[in-house]
């Protein structure tokens, strides 16, 4: 499979969490070429401030190899991910990060802040940006207009 399968998988998990009410973000982590867990937003569904779906694909990644270091993995996200998230994915060992849509509001990838390969912080990891950005970002823009509403 190749990134933007992987992202679609995100996709998926977007419009899954679209479906119960809650803001349409998705998140894949994949080892060796599989799909080791995913991770849709639940803030509401869990009333918890930090079930953001990056956290939640994160915590099903740590159960399911039995480690809090989730290192070989990649996370593809569907939004950039916030300052919580960024610091989680670097704390985990994440090798490489693939996301779709800029976050304006709360990137902390370089869209608002620089946390994610900060200099002083002692973890890399590989961040590539952009892909399937037009369709996620669509996805959200639907979803808070039709909120709006």
């Amino acid at each position: 499979m190749t990134d933007e399968d992987f992202l679609r998988a995100a996709i998926a998990e977007a419009r899954s969490a679209e479906q119960a009410g809650e803001v349409p973000v998705g998140a894949v982590i994949v080892r060796d070429g599989q799909i080791l867990a995913t991770g849709s937003n639940r803030v509401i569904r869990d009333s918890d401030p930090t079930a953001h779906a990056e956290i939640v694909a994160l915590r099903a990644a740590g159960l399911a190899l039995g480690n809090y270091r989730i290192e070989g993995c990649d996370l593809y996200c569907t939004l950039e991910p916030c300052a919580m998230c960024a610091g989680a994915i670097l704390h985990a060992r994440i090798r490489r990060l693939i996301y779709a849509a800029p976050d304006p509001k709360a990137g902390a990838c370089g869209s608002v802040l620089e946390v994610m390969n900060h200099p002083k912080l002692n973890h890399r990891v590989e961040v590539t940006s952009g892909l399937l950005a037009e369709e996620c970002g669509q996805i959200l823009t639907a979803f808070f207009r039709a909120k709006r509403s």
